[in-house]
């Protein structure tokens, strides 16, 4: 299995650079996504990206990075199977034990990432369905957290010299 990683982002996460840029900025998801594969492809990584508005598309996605659900086929699985996942769950964060679960069944270590820092907001967005398991958090960095998160998963997969630990 080559070193692989899936970014994930959630509701809403298509209008970056749109939507509230004085919360988020007005960097577009286009522009991170390509920024993205420019960085992976520095570092000698693999990186599919995938965006949803949609809980389900996004569980169906994450069962895919193990090569299970929708889609899948046993004579091709582990071609699709991903070291490391990336997320950017949006408004999800707060609400979604569906793609908790997804994440904790496939077992594939994952990163938790948000533009801006949750915990300076309302006092809802606090709660997070996904810091608890998560390898990693990162928040507040602007968009530059992408970065950051796929440089971690980048050297601890590096480190490990293992593809399927952080």
């Amino acid at each position: 299995m080559s070193r692989r990683i899936l970014l994930i982002n959630g509701p809403n996460l298509n209008l970056l650079g749109k939507r509230e840029p004085h919360i988020y900025g007005t960097t577009l998801l286009g522009d991170i996504e390509t920024q993205a594969q420019l960085q992976a492809n520095s570092l000698n990584i693999t990186l599919e990206t995938f965006q949803s508005n949609h809980e389900g598309a996004i569980v169906d996605r994450i069962q895919q990075a193990a090569g299970w659900g929708p889609n899948s086929n046993a004579a091709t699985s582990d071609m699709g199977k991903v070291s490391a996942i990336i997320i950017n769950p949006g408004g999800l964060t707060h609400s979604s034990v569906i793609v908790r679960d997804a994440l904790l069944g496939v077992d594939i270590p994952f990163v938790e990432i948000h533009v801006s820092n949750v915990h300076a907001r309302e006092p809802w967005r606090n709660h997070s369905y996904f810091s608890d398991k998560a390898v990693a958090v990162i928040c507040g960095l602007g968009v530059y957290g992408y970065t950051a998160a796929i440089e971690f998963a980048a050297r601890h997969l590096k480190l490990k010299g293992q593809e399927a630990k952080l």
